[in-house]
């Protein structure tokens, strides 16, 4: 319990601390035009409310990821713990203020148009197929886990087909309408409905004295019931992705930066809302751990459930809080995939609407870029959702990864503290490298060689990096010296 609540602790401050050395860094100036004021145009950029952007960006990235991939990385144990804490405030929360604050600059555009803009014209290309394909596997595993929980909470219901269409008409509704008619009003009803389940279990955690493993030198071991195939380095930095840091958040920032009014309120925005769900993943890694009577229970519960997530939040929320009160906590955890999902579909329309430089305001041009994406979704929702999160995972760390070399190149470039970005990109790269050179979904190579040649690429991204920057004041100085 005491690792639980110095974790929790440990976050907020990091928030009120760390946050504050982020900010100055990058030099937020409340006195510039924001795109939602210079650019209105009705649709994607429409001045809202701070809190009504909090609240959006929250449930934006806070999908599946900080409760599902929570559960399954408390299988390696306490260790979940440092890396959602230490992820959150050194890695995430850099990497969400950063390229949310980028877009913000860059007169709100995604992503993908930003990395041409700092890492050259061919990084852009592969970032735009490379985000869009992230961008359809989130909504197809974003459609099948939420259709999955309702099918099995309301089972006499209908079926899982037709709440896989119900989940998929929504997501055409909210991706082609404008911004404030869906999703700013039904987003805080959605809200509450995921506080209520995050808290609700958090408060009877407590409340019932439920032991939650401490964190000691012992316990940092590999717990996972087959070690050797899953070992700790890099399996856990890749099955806690959105409770750390990840890349699907660099994708959603774009559209609240096209609805800020005021550069100040990206701490809050952007680093505020990644602290937030470091707190939900929290939360969710220490019940796993500790409901089943250990990390040990965990593993066996999810060995023969097959690895599915879902069951062991059902059957928390509903022991914890009663039928009813498990009913609401699971309509909670539905509100996190969908909200993450809609925005998913939205935020590919706008990297095309970009690539194509097509204008948005019309509804046809919204629907003609919308139809191909949707149909590709839902294609993906008839393959198994296993395998589909598998390579969601990866694809999604990957992509955080080229966001943090991204924002440093461009720390560098303005001549700020790059470190902050610079430490957690290097070590990033080392994650998604090890983990696609040694998983069975990737080159299953012996650990070793894996091992070997991932810290060696991240190493080699770190010189080259170096000695262009080196390059770069020897230029200057040159010059200046003319």
């Amino acid at each position: 319990m005491v690792s639980f609540l110095i974790s929790v602790l440990a976050l907020v401050l990091g928030y009120l601390l760390y946050s504050k050395v982020v900010v100055h860094v990058f030099g937020a100036d409340p006195n510039r035009a924001t795109p939602a004021r210079t650019m209105r145009d009705g649709v994607d950029y429409v001045p809202l409310p701070w809190w009504k952007i909090f609240m959006i960006q929250f449930l934006n990235i806070a999908g599946l990821g900080p409760i599902f991939g929570a559960v399954a990385g408390a299988m390696w144990g306490p260790a979940a713990f440092l890396w959602i804490v230490l992820g959150t405030i050194f890695a995430g929360g850099v990497h969400d203020y950063l390229s949310g604050m980028l877009s913000l600059r860059h007169k709100g555009e995604s992503i993908t148009e930003i990395t041409g803009y700092y890492l050259g014209t061919g990084m852009k290309r592969f970032m735009q197929v490379f985000t869009i394909a992230l961008m359809i596997m989130v909504g197809a595993v974003f459609i099948t886990g939420p259709a999955k929980i309702l099918d099995d909470v309301l089972g006499e219901v209908g079926d899982l087909r037709m709440w896989v269409w119900v989940i998929f008409a929504y997501y055409v509704i909210s991706t082609v309408l404008p911004i404030d008619k869906v999703i700013a009003k039904v987003y805080p009803l959605f809200g509450i409905a995921l506080l209520f389940m995050v808290g609700g279990v958090a408060v009877m955690m407590l409340a019932n004295g439920i032991q939650i493993p401490e964190i000691t030198w012992s316990s940092l071991t590999n717990q996972h019931h087959t070690p050797e195939k899953f070992p700790l380095f890099p399996m856990l930095f890749i099955t806690i992705a959105c409770g750390a840091i990840s890349g699907f958040h660099a994708s959603q920032s774009p559209m609240m930066a096209r609805c800020m009014t005021n550069e100040k309120q990206g701490r809050s925005i952007f680093y505020g809302t990644m602290v937030t769900e470091g707190i939900v993943a929290l939360i969710w890694a220490a019940i796993s751990m500790s409901f089943y009577g250990g990390v040990g229970g965990l593993n066996e519960v999810m060995v023969q459930q097959k690895g599915n997530a879902a069951f062991i939040v059902s059957d928390i929320s509903n022991s914890l809080l009663g039928k009813v009160g498990g009913v609401l906590a699971l309509l909670g955890v539905v509100a996190a995939p969908i909200t993450s999902g809609d925005t998913a579909f939205r935020s590919a329309r706008l990297i095309i609407a970009d690539l194509l430089k097509s204008k948005q305001k019309q509804l046809l041009n919204r629907i003609l870029i919308s139809l191909p994406l949707f149909a590709l979704g839902y294609g993906l929702t008839l393959l198994d959702f296993g395998i589909i999160w598998r390579y969601f995972a990866w694809t999604n760390q990957t992509l955080a990864t080229i966001v943090l070399w991204v924002v440093t190149v461009y720390l560098i470039k303005e001549g700020k503290q790059f470190w902050i970005s610079l430490v957690p990109a290097v070590f990033m790269s080392a994650v998604v490298t090890s983990y696609i050179l040694l998983a069975p979904e990737g080159f299953n190579l012996p650990h070793e060689i894996a091992y070997a040649l991932g810290t060696g690429i991240a190493c080699l991204l770190l010189l080259i990096t170096l000695l262009r920057m080196y390059r770069g004041k020897a230029r200057v100085e040159v010059e200046l010296a003319d």
